[in-house]
């Protein structure tokens, strides 16, 4: 009597677990593409995905709580106690500058999601069925996109009160005309393509031709713009903060720093300027040119002068 190998059944069916490995190759054959024509984007996709893990990991690696006030330390230049000095009541710079990314990074995070993901379903349907449903979405995004984006955020951000919640939906409400546009000119070009007459003809429905024929073809241009969003998200929340109309204190944000930096008299000490400044500037590079090297590799347009 002959036995069979335990793993005999799944290796001769296809659609079972032998799909994984296959799913799990592609993936890494494509990030190792990724390194391999943009090394550069690769790099500060590397800063990003440290900067997140600091943020979701931040209890570990801040050396004090962020609101922990040593009066014995005031105003205190970098030393080897506070490596990136104290502010004027006390509180660690670095805890404070690693509390401050959780608090920044959630907020751009949940902005460019909701403002986005909005955004492209709502450009979705308008390239998609057109006519009138178009004409006046057009006419809201635009204006929407005539206000200046800090000054918008900050009229929604004041007029909905202060809250992290609050913040998100003023940015995200920003976002929102970018998605709109990018996915339904994407939209425009695709429902003309043979394929999609074929299935129309075929008697497909409105919402399986947008979901099965057309959305999976807008899923790369939606990652561009989440990506590069997130920079711009950034620094629209830490204006807010600086304003005072973002999260309120005493929650760290990088935004609240500065501001609490520029209230410390007519010239604010070097350190509490400079190191949440310098965490704004390296993240938002970050992930504006892991951005540009995600738009370089799936865009087809630039993918041959890769």
């Amino acid at each position: 009597m002959t036995t069979t190998e335990p793993d005999a059944t799944y290796r001769s069916e296809p659609g079972l677990r032998s799909v994984e490995p296959s799913r799990l190759r592609r993936g890494g054959q494509g990030l190792s593409r990724f390194i391999r024509r943009s090394p550069l984007s690769a790099f500060w996709g590397c800063i990003a995905a440290a900067i997140l893990l600091i943020a979701i990991a931040a209890p570990v690696f801040a050396p004090y709580e962020p609101l922990r006030s040593d009066f014995r330390a005031m105003s205190k230049p970098p030393d080897a106690k506070h490596y990136f000095g104290t502010d004027q009541i006390g509180r660690d710079t670095l805890s404070r500058v690693i509390y401050g990314s959780r608090a920044s990074l959630t907020v751009a995070i949940g902005a460019v999601l909701f403002g986005t993901t909005f955004g492209a379903l709502w450009g979705l349907a308008s390239g998609y069925f057109g006519g009138r449903f178009d004409i006046v979405s057009q006419r809201i995004i635009e204006f929407l996109q005539s206000f200046p984006d800090l000054i918008l955020a900050m009229a929604i951000a004041m007029a909905l009160g202060a809250g992290i919640g609050t913040v998100i939906v003023a940015i995200a409400i920003t976002r929102i005309p970018f998605g709109g546009r990018v996915i339904r000119a994407v939209v425009l070009s695709l429902k003309e393509m043979s394929y999609v007459e074929a299935a129309r003809g075929l008697g497909a429905s409105h919402l399986r031709m947008m979901a099965r024929h057309i959305l999976p073809q807008c899923v790369a241009p939606y990652l561009i713009l989440a990506t590069t969003h997130l920079g711009v998200a950034i620094i629209i929340e830490a204006a807010l903060g600086f304003l005072g109309v973002g999260i309120p204190p005493p929650t760290p944000t990088w935004g609240n720093m500065l501001s609490d930096a520029l209230n410390a008299g007519l010239v604010p000490p070097w350190w509490l300027v400079l190191f949440p400044g310098g965490a704004i500037t390296i993240t938002v590079l970050a992930f504006n040119l892991l951005g540009d090297g995600i738009r370089d590799i799936l865009d087809p347009r630039l993918r041959s002068a890769v």
